[in-house]
């Protein structure tokens, strides 16, 4: 049997159909992808196209993300150099522009992004998907991308749905990137290298969130990843992050992650969870057991599972510093435990994506409790923008199952608003909301969802990973020049880099308010921009063309 190949520097790296460069990369023993501007190095850190940290030179050219590049026999890849030169670099050819007009778009092919696409199609709308990742299903289903049947009864669902929506007549286009968006409502997007241009009757933004890291010195080390990169590793490509792996943070996530980890072969030698105990909150533990029987079994099913393992969870202990050590990473958490593993996985909750949604003008508060912006909606799940609706986490964190529902109910309301008629009763789907809802505050009220102080966080540690500006940077530009995250930034970069301010701006948004004990709102943080993701400029140039010829 002939072994599919590429060649990574110097050295021939094999690879199973379906995978990302980052997998087979990272099946293959190589952490570090690029190199950055001031002498250090990176790897796949959020594994969803977030961060835009994995960048490497393929067939070269440059800034192709590991995490969204499908491993391709024959490919030439070499680690990303900082400051690289950008000359000689191949011929790029556009395709022409396409146009498409639905009557329902949806961006984001996960829970609730599907289920808004079923009901707007079995509605009678004309629906098509756009999702960024090559096989829809989102996050939380996180499909197989390779010739492999589902791991487990989730990744089941997830499959199930896709093929619902397919079925129920809806267009699926994945490996979408967009990148603008305009009233209208117009949206701009990148697809196989040409411009895709959206101009719908309404629009769905099911984008979803993308996790909080823990910021401390170490965390940009290549081989620190978040949860959900770990979890995509394995669930979409069955490639492992290393043989021995800590997780922290505080949330389910973790847990789950670890049991699919120790269940897959890894050396789960921890996992760090912030919050106390369950049994240290028996209140909090029967009040969730009440609020969904189902869900809190199944929590402490996966306790129970670890355990068996032999997996240990400390409670009320949280992650200090990680450094670099013989090849490894040596990971030292409050309480004076340090441990020595090939990949340490965090998630400290979650930002919602909500750039698009930003961008056209949807009013948002803040939610001190999470530490981030919620989009206000009415009971369609309509925003105060015309013709924009926002379902699931990218709205505000709030979990798949009310994802779901909050998709049927956005579904059908924006089918009868293209359609002219009365929005159907949705009485049903609010109570099982409500339901939803009432179980996911409970759940969160056991954890941490909301950020970490940095005051006792060294001046040395990295915030905004890639202009490399640190705490102290941050703290000196805000004596200088106080007063808004947009000041700081022009005065130290913060969030100028490619991933513009994903991490670092609700971080930097923070310390303003701090400062100037101003409260936190939509304006406190950066102001998106258009392109909201880095993107071909020959697209760019393309989609422009495309829209002159149009007016």
């Amino acid at each position: 049997m002939t072994v599919e190949s590429f060649q990574f520097n110097s050295e021939t790296v094999a690879l199973r159909r379906g995978q990302s460069l980052a997998a087979a990369l990272t099946e293959a023993g190589h952490r570090q992808f690029r190199e950055t501007a001031k002498g250090g190095t990176r790897g796949i850190f959020c594994g969803m196209g977030v961060c835009q940290d994995c960048l490497l030179t393929v067939d070269g050219a440059p800034n192709k993300r590991a995490c969204m590049t499908p491993a391709a026999a024959g490919m030439q890849v070499q680690t990303q150099v900082a400051l690289a030169p950008l000359t000689d670099l191949p011929a790029i050819v556009t395709p022409a522009a396409r146009h498409i007009a639905p009557d329902v778009l949806v961006i984001g092919g996960g829970a609730g992004g599907l289920n808004a696409a079923i009901a707007a199609a079995v509605a009678g709308a004309a629906v098509i998907v756009l999702d960024e990742r090559k096989v829809a299903g989102g996050q939380y289903f996180k499909q197989s991308a390779g010739d492999v049947g589902p791991l487990d009864a989730q990744q089941a669902e997830g499959q199930a749905l896709v093929v619902k929506a397919l079925t129920a007549g809806v267009e699926i286009i994945a490996g979408v990137e967009v990148w603008g968006a305009f009233d209208g409502p117009l949206f701009l997007a990148e697809h196989e290298g040409g411009a895709l241009i959206a101009q719908p009757k309404t629009a769905i933004v099911a984008t979803g969130a993308y996790e909080r890291p823990r910021m401390v010195p170490g965390w940009t080390l290549p081989g620190v990843m978040t949860t959900g990169a770990a979890q995509t590793l394995w669930r979409s490509y069955r490639t492992l992050p290393g043989k021995r792996v800590a997780v922290c943070g505080s949330g389910p996530l973790n847990l789950q992650v670890a049991r699919e980890l120790a269940e897959g072969g890894v050396d789960v030698v921890m996992v760090a969870e912030g919050a106390a105990s369950p049994f240290a909150q028996p209140l909090a533990a029967m009040a969730l057991a009440l609020a969904g029987p189902a869900l809190a079994a199944k929590g402490f099913e996966m306790l129970a599972a670890l355990r068996k393992r032999g997996v240990p969870v400390r409670y009320g202990t949280g992650l200090l510093s990680v450094v670099a050590e013989a090849g490894a990473l040596r990971a030292t958490f409050s309480g004076g435990q340090s441990v020595l593993v090939d990949a340490l996985c965090m998630n400290d909750g979650f930002e919602p994506q909500n750039e698009i949604l930003r961008l056209l003008g949807a009013a948002m508060t803040y939610d001190p409790a999470f530490g981030h912006l919620r989009c206000t909606r009415d009971a369609a799940m309509a925003t105060t923008v015309h013709n924009l609706f926002a379902v699931g986490d990218c709205a505000g964190l709030g979990g798949a199952p009310a994802a779901e529902v909050e998709g049927q109910i956005a579904g059908r309301a924006a089918a009868a608003v293209c359609q002219g008629v009365t929005l159907p009763d949705a009485t049903a789907l609010h109570t099982r909301l409500r339901q939803h809802r009432s179980f996911q505050a409970k759940l969160w009220a056991m954890y941490q969802p909301s950020p970490r102080s940095l005051q006792s966080t060294p001046d040395a540690t990295i915030i905004c990973r890639c202009e490399e500006i640190s705490l102290g940077d941050l703290r000196a530009g805000i004596a200088d020049k106080p007063g808004h995250a947009g000041t700081l930034k022009r005065a130290t970069r913060v969030g100028m880099g490619r991933c513009q301010g994903r991490y670092c701006g609700p971080v930097a948004a923070r310390l303003v308010a701090e400062q100037t004990g101003q409260a936190l709102d939509d304006r406190s943080h950066f102001a998106p921009r258009v392109p909201i993701k880095p993107g071909s400029t020959a697209v760019i140039q393309a989609a422009q063309a495309a829209l002159d010829g149009q007016a």
